[in-house]
């Protein structure tokens, strides 16, 4: 790929996705039922609730956690379960229908289940997680906030395989780009104009780059031991990455009459609430006091 960026800038000419020759899927095969695919969308959430599991299950073993192994195994059952309900509800009710007034998805419910077609929405998973650790936590007497920072610290890692898979499929494309950006691609069904690479920039924003500085706070500072700081952090840095990037993302077809109206994306306004909560959550964790540092007993949880 970074061949074919030089070569493209040497040039002077755009990149075409078609040139890169990425598949969809890992394998695919046919069956009675018709043709099975593995896609990388699939194995990219596969990765990121894994990969979270296996985070938390490591966090939760240095001092001051709020939860047992037992309770991040409950948490990551039903945190799936948010993430997919909640993602494809979200993306019904926010970015269907258009100017409508009745969400398509909505008016057709057994397409919700057609979860092969696309079309999850991060503030919608969002939801759906936070109701399920809520529930986790009511169930279990668990501290919620404090519960939400060790869910918060792995979240970008799954973000960040997301974004990937959605640049694999050729699809969420930025705006059309100036002459000045040389890494610009001509996406299949965006036209012959080169857009800017929009889902490389969320996977490196909300994706890398918060992963590191959550990992960071997490490992290298105290930043658990003052609730809702980590969660706060996150919540603040996920809306300012969406922010910025919507910017260079096309809007959705069915929105961008919305977007030209209000002058803001659909999901730009849906990060303005999401900065607002976490920007309280850093100052009131910073200006209260942090908890002891003693350790809970050995196989007990913190409450």
């Amino acid at each position: 790929m970074l061949s074919l960026w030089l070569t493209a800038a040497a040039q002077n000419a755009p990149i075409h996705f078609q040139d890169l020759h990425l598949s969809r899927y890992l394998f695919a095969f046919n069956t009675p039922l018709g043709e099975f695919q593995l896609r990388w969308y699939s194995l990219a959430y596969l990765a990121g609730i894994m990969l979270a599991y296996w985070q938390v299950s490591k966090m939760i073993k240095a001092p001051g956690s709020p939860l047992a192994q037992r309770h991040a195994d409950d948490l990551f059952f039903y945190c799936t379960l948010g993430v997919i309900l909640g993602g494809r509800l979200g993306y019904a009710t926010f970015y269907t229908g258009g100017n409508t007034g009745i969400p398509s998805l909505w008016s057709h419910p057994a397409d919700l289940l057609k979860l092969w077609e696309g079309g999850m929405s991060f503030h919608g998973g969002l939801m759906g997680v936070l109701i399920a650790i809520a529930w986790v936590c009511w169930r279990n007497d668990l501290n919620f906030l404090r519960v939400c920072d060790y869910i918060a610290v792995p979240v970008p890692i799954g973000m960040f395989f997301g974004r990937l898979a959605n640049f694999i499929n050729g699809e969420l494309w930025g705006r059309v780009a100036g002459p000045d950006v040389p890494w610009a691609m001509v996406f299949p069904g965006a036209g012959d104009l080169p857009r800017h690479p929009s889902q490389l920039y969320e996977a490196l924003l909300e994706g890398l780059l918060l992963a590191i500085v959550m990992l960071l706070l997490f490992w290298k500072t105290r930043a658990r031991w003052r609730p809702g700081l980590l969660v706060g952090t996150f919540t603040l840095g996920i809306a300012l990455a969406r922010f910025c990037v919507e910017f260079f993302r096309e809007p959705d077809e069915q929105l961008k009459s919305f977007a030209e109206q209000t002058g803001l994306s659909m999901g730009q306004w849906l990060t303005l609430p999401l900065m607002a909560v976490g920007l309280f959550f850093v100052i009131r964790a910073l200006r209260n006091p942090p908890l002891g540092s003693v350790a809970p007993p050995s196989g007990k949880a913190a409450g």
